[in-house]
């Protein structure tokens, strides 16, 4: 069996947006809920913990340094050394409740991130560029979620969570354009909802269900649903590749809303779990801003 293991029991409440850095071995994640970022170094024990004043949804590294956040109110830089929030812009102003969500850079470290909203098509989806200006590529989104560019950077693939499926756009490399969006991967019912995504060197997706326990790698040009990671945790939100080689599937989970009964049978909900796989994933880019 294809088993996921925990290696940090944080009990987070809403564990999210894995990132490498591959440069420093780091793995950087978020409890959205408990405003946490968390930043692990394969040599340490522990995570450092940086807690926030309000939620953040996505992170990213930035080239000049420090980190690119997608929070409630909008884009902030943050400063691990002084901890420092600098705020950016918020493209969503008169929507006090909606927040970022996913988020990643582009290719040509661009980053694209979308909101989530209460209302059913209420959150968009977006673009700041490396010049710090926002666009909106597109709205009627609810709860944007999984991002991941193909191998030769002519596709963009895109989660809408409640649509229970998985989008595939064309992205223009050189103006940040994404255009003719369809379907390419239906979800299944009883599997769960589809949440974060990553991409592999084979160009095939996995994809974090989020109330079922498992983690699928699917081809996006088919759609066959290719491998299963099984997560003792029924809440799974994302995933992403690290380690020396970009072999280990780092992913990231959630308790909240969990009764007792529920934490009973699984108490590691809302650590993080890592996977061993026989494909290598791809660096993660950086915001160039």
């Amino acid at each position: 069996m294809n088993s996921a293991r925990c290696i940090h029991d944080l009990k987070s409440s809403l564990g999210e947006g894995p990132v490498w850095n591959h440069g420093e071995q780091a793995l950087y994640w978020v409890d959205i809920n408990g405003q946490i970022i968390y930043k692990w170094q394969s040599d340490e024990e522990e995570p450092h913990a940086y807690h926030l004043p309000e939620k953040v949804g996505c992170l990213s590294m930035r080239e000049r340094g420090g980190l690119l956040l997608g929070m409630e109110n909008g884009f902030f830089f943050f400063d691990e050394t002084t901890e420092a929030l600098t705020a950016i812009t918020d493209p969503e102003p008169d929507q006090p409740d909606q927040r970022f969500n996913d988020g990643k850079p582009d290719p040509v470290g661009r980053f694209y991130a979308g909101t989530m909203s209460p209302e059913k098509g209420g959150a968009a989806f977006y673009r700041l560029d490396t010049d710090l200006e926002v666009k909106r590529m597109f709205g009627g989104v609810t709860t944007s979620n999984g991002l991941a560019w193909n191998l030769d950077e002519t596709k963009l693939y895109y989660i809408d969570t409640p649509t229970k499926k998985v989008s595939v756009f064309d992205y223009e490399r050189s103006s940040g354009v994404v255009s003719n969006g369809q379907t390419c991967i239906t979800v299944p019912e009883g599997i769960g909802k589809p949440d974060g995504m990553t991409i592999d060197e084979e160009d095939m997706l996995w994809i974090a269900f989020f109330g079922g326990s498992i983690v699928g790698r699917f081809n996006p040009d088919t759609g066959e649903w290719l491998e299963t990671i099984d997560v003792p945790a029924s809440q799974v939100t994302s995933c992403t590749f690290g380690g020396p080689d970009l072999k280990t599937l780092y992913i990231t989970t959630a308790r909240k809303n969990l009764t007792a009964t529920d934490l009973e049978k699984e108490p590691l909900a809302g650590g993080l779990f890592a996977y061993e796989t026989n494909v290598r994933g791809l660096p993660a880019y950086t915001f160039l801003g």
